[in-house]
């Protein structure tokens, strides 16, 4: 699968659209830990805790364009793609995004990050320089 569709519905396209700057990318991922742009991991979040990370240019990972009604240039990746059905829709209740798909809400609490590289290299952490 090439391309997605996703409707974002007008109070999560303006929240999302407050955050993003012009040429940035933003990637739809899993934030389950398995992968950089985790922040959170665990057995019991596989496939259930989804994050919009805006990047400053596209990360060759995430072939996978979203087509969406916001105008962002917006990528997921094949690893994403086993958690989503058709039919995405992104809208925001109670100041938190949701994510759905034809079956229902995957993610009731999607965050927004603007992607920092870590200053921590594996080595630090070998060698617990991490402080």
């Amino acid at each position: 699968m090439d391309n997605v569709q996703m409707n974002l519905k007008p109070a999560a396209e303006k929240k999302l659209n407050r955050r993003v700057q012009a040429g940035q990318v933003v990637l739809l991922t899993l934030n389950d830990g398995s992968n950089e742009y985790s922040k959170v991991g665990g057995t019991c979040s596989i496939g259930a805790n989804f994050q919009f990370v805006i990047l400053a240019a596209k990360d060759p990972a995430f072939t996978i364009k979203v087509t969406n009604n916001a105008g962002l240039d917006l990528y997921t990746s094949p690893a994403e793609m086993q958690f989503l059905g058709n039919d995405l829709v992104v809208d925001e209740k109670d100041a938190t995004l949701n994510l759905a798909d034809d079956s229902g809400v995957i993610d009731g609490a999607v965050s927004i990050n603007e992607y920092e590289p870590s200053a921590v290299t594996a080595k630090d952490m070998q060698e617990g320089k991490t402080c």
